[in-house]
């Protein structure tokens, strides 16, 4: 009302005086309802019922109060990192798998794999125009056995009857070299023993066979042996002049894998036995298609025989092979004594087979699994060795592991 008033009484000094006049009329009046709330609520609140804070001691110090920190945050972090690297190293475990697999399939099983084996077979041609290792013959009372090193590192053998001049080839995989060895020695080849399918192993087998019409292939129908004309079952003889030769299964590496023993007996001298990728020197081969109690019953089947059976393996890896059982059996004696003597050959690269299998259960640890100080080393422990068979399984799986991931030095 008194906004009107005023507003009517200065209607004749202009519309201008008049609206700033009742701008601050309206001010007022806002601010004079403003202040009767606030006492409007003072009023309803009862001064009895305000609570003043309690002074302090005099002794107390008043600290105010911090946002302490979550002392499990760290450790959860820490567990989140863990996992998350458990979760990277079983992905990466599972593709390096499936990938070998994969790459193992493609050697064995597609005309990939000998178009690598033929590339391998090229550059070693290149690299060792006269072979990766000096290889000296062994004459034994009208037998010779020939070792001819091929590619980079593996072995082929010819065994001759020198009275009938016929030949035995064992896995054969440069065919040139072979046929190099045959015709200089004069002879007749009329069988190849072949331990298994890989093509390190059995590259040769068909332009041998070619060359050689009467010539017989030999090796187990499991394996897919290319050119295989004879297959031979565990147990069978193959005769060729004085030679006696025995098949024996030796499945792990391959599902056929097979190994050779030359009967000594005829020709009064040693036995001899090509053991292919089964057995080196100081070491045994991969389980590719098998498991672990199954190179286990191959490696017993060749301890079964006698200790001076020489050994004539596939693969020159003997230096390798005595730094890793060094690696496992360190104090072993007889293991320093044959590295001194294996680190002399190379050094001149003279080959290092035969050896003896008398040797091989003094310094191989593939084939010590019985050992207690083996088994102690890397066993797997108190109250799991109840089965004598299961224990030795483990204790080999665990070698084969530890042999793949060892580097020589």
């Amino acid at each position: 009302m008194a906004a009107v008033v005023a507003a009517t009484a200065l209607k004749g000094r202009g519309a201008r005086n008049a609206r700033v006049l009742r701008g601050i009329l309206s001010g007022a009046t806002a601010n004079k309802a403003s202040q009767n709330r606030t006492r409007a609520l003072q009023s309803h609140s009862s001064p009895e019922c305000k609570e003043e804070p309690e002074p302090l001691s005099p002794e107390l110090e008043y600290i105010p109060r911090k946002r302490g920190k979550n002392p499990m945050k760290a450790v959860g972090l820490a567990c989140s990192i863990y996992y998350g690297v458990i979760d990277v190293i079983i992905i990466l475990t599972i593709i390096t798998i499936i990938t070998n697999d994969i790459l193992y399939s493609l050697y064995t099983r597609t005309w990939l794999g000998y178009l690598f084996y033929r590339q391998q077979l090229r550059r070693a041609r290149n690299r060792y125009p006269k072979g990766h290792s000096k290889t000296q013959p062994r004459l034994f009372n009208g037998v010779k056995v020939l070792p001819i090193p091929v590619l980079s590192d593996n072995y082929s053998y010819l065994i001759i009857d020198t009275q009938a001049g016929l030949a035995v080839a064992v896995d054969p995989s440069d065919p040139r070299a072979v046929q190099a060895t045959i015709e200089k020695e004069r002879v007749n080849l009329v069988a190849i023993l072949c331990t298994h399918k890989h093509w390190d192993h059995s590259g040769g087998n068909r332009d041998l066979s070619r060359r050689h019409r009467d010539c017989r292939v030999y090796g187990s129908p499991q394996d897919g042996i290319p050119y295989l004309t004879h297959p031979l079952c565990h147990q069978d003889v193959v005769s060729v002049g004085r030679l006696q030769i025995r098949a024996l299964a030796t499945p792990g590496h391959t599902q056929g894998h097979l190994v050779y023993l030359l009967d000594g007996e005829p020709y009064k001298g040693p036995s001899c036995l090509f053991s292919g990728d089964l057995l080196f020197l100081s070491g045994c081969g991969r389980t590719f298609e098998g498991t672990a109690e199954t190179m286990l019953s191959s490696l017993d089947t060749v301890l079964d025989l006698g200790d001076d059976t020489l050994l004539w393996p596939g693969h020159e890896y003997a230096e390798e092979n005595l730094g890793f059982a060094g690696v496992v059996e360190p104090e072993n004696l007889a293991r320093e004594r044959k590295m001194q003597w294996v680190q002399r050959q190379r050094m001149e690269r003279k080959s290092t087979c035969p050896s003896t299998l008398g040797e091989e259960r003094a310094y191989n640890p593939f084939l010590r699994t019985h050992c207690l100080a083996l088994q102690e080393a890397l066993g797997p422990g108190p109250g799991s060795s109840s089965d004598d068979g299961c224990s030795r399984a483990q204790l080999l799986e665990e070698l084969r592991r530890l042999k793949d991931m060892h580097k020589s030095k």
